[in-house]
């Protein structure tokens, strides 16, 4: 990439690194904070530890495709802006209701698929891939670095300063925003980036897709269950909240050192499934030993290892999937449904967590984690095994008509290696999902060359 292009992906990732930060340095401290609010109740702390996963649920697809018509930045400053003013209202909150809606609000800030279109928008099609790869290793660093953060700051600043802070971040955000990253000459619609409307029928009756939607929600309804108590338990094991990062750091780290060699033996060897399988198990596993060993700290933190290592390699694994499954032009939209699921388990983790604590007790948690991982492996373990399939976009020139575009994509398709294509002919593009031990790329430039299409940038 060239030096422009790396400050705009460095300056999109921060944002999207700052608003992770946010949002997750909560987790692992919230459900002690929250319960000494005035008219807590385990319940009404699960759904405020959650309740932002259902506005960003419900907004993300939305906030993606008005920024087609309203711009990428305007909309991203509005997000950003309801996202600090729900951090500012959480901090100044001395009441479970306040933390409640201020949480909402944070979660309105619903910008992810629209910082991904302005990524689009900026970064060449052939660097688009790299660009993104940048952004997803944030998350997940931004995920570790929040967890070990979000403890050790409530001993420096307390919860409702976590809060402050993650105001503050969102501010530098905008700076970021407004200095850093240009403003897209023209707006284009880019299907492998986000979700376009008359492809949602399509994605929701994809039974495959909606295999790993399930799974996502699962996954991440387990973890947000999860931690209504695992800080209360390391409380109980007299480890004090601003104390339990030291559990978490190398808990983290040596969950990450274990699942890395897996996704690679996963890709290479082409075993995806089964190792996608093995760490299913693995979650119900941890959850069923959590269940027995929650009074013991050492069993606590091997434990957790393996639940952080299984969770990371499903939560890497799945947009991997995700990919791979899509058709040919509807990645956009398959992430965009796959995101939703994502926040939307958030929220349901959070609700049952809380109701179990509320009508049961803490142990019943790990139960409905189990049961969550059952039920996935049950249809996890019937889905077939995915094609191992890379994306690509070229450009053919703006054609004449829908019926061109017909014979284009006919003619596309008798390249060896190019297994499924999407032209759209108004936009200029053609989708391509690609067999890369078969394909070669000048198989397709003297195509083009001999069709007298344009082949280059949009």
């Amino acid at each position: 990439m060239t030096r422009t292009e790396q400050i705009i992906t460095l300056s999109l990732a921060s944002i999207y690194a700052f608003r992770m930060l946010g949002l997750f340095m909560i987790l692992p401290v919230f459900a002690v904070y929250a319960s000494t609010l005035q008219l807590a109740t385990p319940f009404l702390v699960g759904q405020a530890l959650g309740i932002y996963g259902l506005t960003q649920a419900l907004l993300q697809i939305p906030f993606g495709m008005s920024s087609d018509h309203l711009g990428r930045k305007p909309v991203i400053f509005f997000g950003l802006i309801l996202f600090a003013l729900g951090s500012i209202l959480a901090a100044l909150s001395h009441s479970i209701e306040g933390i409640i809606i201020g949480r909402a609000l944070q979660g309105a800030g619903a910008i992810g698929s629209t910082i991904t279109a302005l990524l689009a928008d900026l970064i060449p099609d052939e660097e688009r891939l790299k660009a993104m790869s940048v952004i997803g290793m944030t998350i997940g660093l931004s995920f570790i670095i929040a967890m070990i953060l979000g403890p050790l700051l409530t001993g420096m600043i307390g919860v409702p300063g976590i809060f402050w802070l993650t105001a503050v971040l969102a501010l530098l955000g905008m700076i970021i925003l407004s200095t850093l990253v240009p403003t897209p000459k023209r707006l284009l619609l880019h299907r492998d980036t986000e979700p376009v409307l008359n492809q949602f029928t399509k994605i929701l009756t994809n039974l495959e897709l909606l295999r790993l939607d399930a799974g996502i929600l699962i996954l991440h309804a387990s973890l947000t269950a999860m931690f209504i108590v695992i800080p209360s338990i390391l409380l109980q094991n007299n480890i004090p909240l601003a104390k339990q990062w030291v559990i978490y750091l190398p808990v983290l780290i040596l969950a990450f050192m274990c699942m890395m060699p897996f996704i690679i033996i996963a890709e290479k060897k082409r075993c995806l499934k089964e190792t996608f399988i093995g760490a299913i198990i693995i979650l119900i596993i941890t959850q069923g030993l959590l269940w027995l060993f929650h009074f013991n700290v050492v069993m606590i933190a091997i434990i957790l290892i393996f639940f952080f290592a299984a969770f990371t390699f499903l939560e890497a694994s799945l947009p991997s999937l995700i990919a791979k499954i899509s058709p040919a032009g509807n990645k956009g939209t398959a992430m965009g449904v796959y995101s939703s699921s994502q926040f939307l388990g958030i929220f349901i983790g959070g609700v049952v967590g809380g109701s179990i604590v509320h009508y049961f007790n803490f142990k019943q948690v790990f139960m409905f984690g189990t049961l969550l991982g059952i039920s996935w492996l049950l249809f996890a373990i019937t889905m077939k095994s995915p094609r191992y399939l890379s994306s690509k976009v070229i450009t053919i020139g703006l054609l004449k008509d829908r019926e061109s575009a017909k014979v284009l994509q006919t003619k596309l398709l008798t390249i060896k290696g190019i297994i499924d294509v999407l032209v759209c002919p108004d936009e200029g593009v053609a989708y391509l999902k690609i067999d890369n031990t078969l394909f070669a790329n000048n198989d397709l430039i003297n195509f083009l060359k001999s069709q007298g299409e344009t082949y280059g940038k949009r």
